[in-house]
């Protein structure tokens, strides 16, 4: 049987089948084929993810010949692009276009989808997640229907899709709202954590792009601050911290050291207080752990399933080498973050069950409700999915 795992390795099983699409013909096909109710299929974008959500199905579907800009709209400034197209493919040839994504993560090795299905964010106090810029979604549904879904479709209901966690059907292009090209100057500089804590809240309000990595055994940050910039790009590209180029050669970064990690979005208000739990925490109860703790902001949006749902956002990340147990560091890190009624990244790690997720969500019925709709027999559901579905 064929072997499905992660980028990290922590996650992986035996499936029945792994299946390469280069169609979207060939993906109705597959779905229409299933025949047992029973038959589950999950799609797997570039595996880089820390939750469970590809693990726990008898087939996994593989999109990564599903790749490519399809289309750049100058006049409603938007671009569709096909779903197993991997973000750092997709800077330059933006760029061409006059074009640039209007946020993007620290990590450029997702695929689109699996970027947007997670609600994958990039920092700054006005930049909302990736998902929020959707303008429309092509998939197939559970019964092997090609469906166009947009605010014109669904109207406020298509705020359900954005983060969908790949439940709704399999997406195969994504139409996307972009911005202007744009070139990014960025500002590296460390700070003791004393120095940090005294001036975190003057960083929240004085700095559109703004964030850190704070390091524990150290306690010491490094804190990057970036500005859009009409100077001309410097090449070769500096290291972090040191940039100026377009956005997209600034944003991304190389992380490639094996690890896990949790997340958790904190209303923004309340985000020093609980970054400064976290670094109690790990001076006190945890001082073996070497790897560095990373704040940033998120604007808040509307999408249902989305971490900055209703609330500008705080995100503060934990991490841990991969060969580690992070079982109890974490455990003790989402006791916190409960505190602050935190959310979870959805692809990352965490402990929450269905009643918990559906306390956070005010959304959370009512988007299980919409997703059968797209897909009665539960053919996208896993294992984890499953656990936390409404009863």
């Amino acid at each position: 049987m064929p072997y499905w795992q992660n980028w990290s390795g922590r996650l992986g099983e035996k499936v029945r089948d792994i299946h390469f699409a280069r169609s979207q013909g060939d993906i109705t096909g597959l779905i229409g084929g299933l025949g047992s109710a029973a038959a589950r299929l999950r799609v797997a974008g570039a595996g880089h993810s820390h939750a469970p959500l590809v693990v726990g199905t008898d087939r996994v579907l593989d999109l990564s010949g599903l790749s490519g800009v399809i289309a750049c709209d100058q006049d409603r400034m938007t671009a569709t692009i096909r779903a197993g197209t991997p973000i750092y493919t997709l800077g330059a040839v933006l760029q061409e276009a006059g074009m640039a994504l209007k946020s993007q993560g620290d990590i450029d090795r997702q695929t689109l989808a699996g970027a947007c299905a997670t609600g994958t964010h990039g920092s700054g106090r006005y930049l909302q997640n990736l998902s929020a810029s959707i303008e429309s979604l092509t998939l197939v549904d559970g019964q092997g229907k090609v469906r166009v879904c947009s605010a014109s479709h669904q109207g406020t209901d298509f705020e359900a899709l954005k983060v969908g966690l790949g439940a709704f059907g399999v997406v195969t292009e994504i139409e996307i709202a972009v911005r202007e090209s744009f070139k990014l100057k960025e500002q590296g500089f460390s700070l003791t954590g004393d120095e940090l804590m005294a001036q975190l809240e003057g960083f929240d309000d004085s700095h559109d792009r703004f964030e850190f990595f704070w390091q524990p055994q150290q306690d010491q940050a490094m804190v990057k601050i970036m500005v859009e910039t009409d100077e001309e790009p410097v090449y070769p590209v500096a290291e972090e911290g040191k940039r100026c180029a377009y956005n997209y050669e600034v944003l991304p970064n190389h992380r490639p050291h094996r690890h896990t990690e949790m997340e958790y979005s904190i209303a923004a208000e309340h985000g020093p207080a609980c970054f400064a739990e976290i670094r109690a925490l790990l001076q006190t109860e945890f001082q073996e752990v070497a790897w560095p703790v990373e704040y940033r902001r998120v604007a808040q949006d509307d999408v249902w399933l989305s971490n900055a749902y209703q609330r500008d956002t705080v995100t503060i990340s934990v991490h841990q080498d991969v060969n580690a147990d992070e079982t109890q560091y974490y455990q003790a890190c989402e006791t916190i973050f409960k505190r602050y009624r935190g959310r979870p990244h959805w692809g990352k790690v965490h402990y929450l069950e269905g009643a918990a997720l559906a306390d956070l969500y005010p959304k959370w019925r009512e988007w299980w409700q919409m997703r059968d709709t797209f897909d009665p027999k539960q053919r996208f559901l896993n294992d984890f999915l499953r656990a936390v579905r409404p009863s």
